[in-house]
């Protein structure tokens, strides 16, 4: 690392304690820039990193609320507004007993690189709270819902911060937050949350759109080396909503993914995973991969263990942060890997990225190749402001045009900075410019 950047990440790190998950992200961000500033002194002397990295407004809040049986439940609740020099804050709410500041940091942190790389007027944000949605009745996660955005209303709205989903937060929370913000506000504001239902202001193809554009953005990967999904045999990690639809758009383009995993185990399926009955167990009963095994002849399941121990050419880590380490990106490298595409945020460890990056491996850091769900969340905003209505053709074409578009920056500005195909370098790079180039232009904030 540069000795300029790593004082300042050293006081950033200082001023964080406790929080390695943001420290890592910071970490992996600060190793790119140095040739940034040997071009750009301006950056330095305006304490450009210093700023970036310290958020604009921390939100943390008690979020109290009742069971079935009227017990009382008290969970922590956070938003961490980071960077609104391109836009409005934009970024995902999570669920999950594992959400602390630390985490909701690192996201943010690094929404601001992914939202800029997109090219949309969209800053960076990430929120959540370490509620546990599993094994919650509808009307628990709705009391929960209610009395989160009870709080939240007051620090959002479409021209300032513009939450979504993440883990834990799919469409029926995104409904329950949506109603609530409506019944205190009094106003139909459709711009104030992305994710919604497609009959009350959603966008076709959101559902879709991370996992769809992390198989895109790992197929303009393979082109460079004269190669396609055709005929891969793919690994994913995850079984939720990124997971099926990274899955079925990889099969789509002629590849077959084997195996998929769940927090029990993994699934093992060499026919090709059955993308309608594991949308089915995971989607709609909310079931386990256990229970594929038993539908679906041929399939097995194993309990524990990596996902990562299956051989394949691709892999797709599309479950949580650091879930895949070195010695899993090792054992993938002799299994005959070629290409990784991360549609979760930071899935791969530092040890794992240097595994691959110098076995030769196509590597798509998260902040690139998972832009395609903050993206087309962008598109639900636009069609939200002029109360328009695309098709899911539509829809698919400009996505798939932001996902080229942030594959083309990456590579492009990886090669500028004397790093071709280093897209970990390329997107640091090409993100931080962008926001860098903001913040000056508009002063001292």
């Amino acid at each position: 690392m540069d000795s300029r950047l790593e004082a300042v990440r050293d006081t950033v790190l200082a001023r964080n304690p406790g929080e390695k998950e943001f420290h890592q992200a910071v970490t992996e961000v600060f190793e790119s820039l140095g040739p940034v500033h040997d071009r750009h002194p301006e950056f330095l002397e305006g304490a450009v990193l210093e700023r970036l990295c310290e958020p604009e407004r921390q939100i943390i809040f008690r979020v109290p609320w009742t069971d079935d049986a009227g017990r009382v439940h008290v969970n922590r609740g956070f938003r961490v507004e980071f960077n609104s020099a391109l836009g409005p804050y934009k970024g995902g709410l999570r669920f999950h007993p594992s959400v602390y500041l630390g985490i909701v940091k690192f996201l943010g942190f690094e929404q601001i690189f992914k939202n800029a790389l997109t090219g949309m007027p969209i800053g960076g944000g990430k929120g959540g709270s370490d509620f546990d949605p599993r094994g919650r009745s509808d009307a628990e996660i709705m009391r929960f819902c209610q009395s989160f955005m009870t709080e939240l209303y007051r620090h959002i709205g479409e021209y300032t911060d513009v939450p979504a989903g993440d883990i834990g937060v799919g469409g029926r929370e995104i409904g329950y937050l949506f109603g609530q913000y409506k019944r205190i506000t009094n106003r139909y504001e459709s711009g104030v949350l992305t994710g919604k239902g497609i009959s009350w202001g959603g966008s076709l193809v959101r559902p879709e759109a991370t996992g769809y554009g992390t198989v895109i953005f790992a197929q303009e990967m393979l082109k460079t080396r004269g190669q396609s999904f055709d005929g891969q045999r793919v690994v994913v990690s995850g079984s939720g909503n990124v997971a099926i639809h990274a899955i079925a758009k990889a099969q789509s383009l002629g590849a077959t993914v084997v195996a998929c995993s769940d927090s029990a185990g993994y699934i093992v399926d060499e026919a090709g995973i059955d993308v309608a009955l594991l949308s089915q167990i995971k989607e709609v009963e909310r079931g386990r991969l256990t229970e594929y095994e038993a539908r679906r002849p041929g399939a097995s399941h194993v309990s524990g263990g990596s996902v990562w121990d299956v051989s394949g050419t691709v892999a797709l880590p599309c479950a949580t942060q650091n879930e895949l380490d070195g010695d899993a990106a090792a054992k993938l490298v002799s299994n005959g890997l070629i290409a990784v595409a991360e549609g979760a945020n930071m899935p791969s460890t530092r040890s794992a990225v240097s595994v691959f990056q110098e076995a030769g491996i196509l590597f798509g850091p998260g902040k690139a190749a998972n832009a395609g769900g903050v993206a087309t969340s962008a598109l639900e905003m636009q069609q939200n402001a002029s109360r328009d209505s695309w098709s899911f053709e539509h829809t698919e074409q400009r996505l798939t045009e932001i996902m080229v578009g942030i594959h083309d920056r990456c590579a492009e500005t990886a090669a500028e900075y004397g790093a071709p195909g280093n897209y970990v370098v390329g997107a640091n790079i090409g993100g931080f410019v962008k926001v860098a180039d903001a913040m000056l232009a508009q002063g001292l904030i």
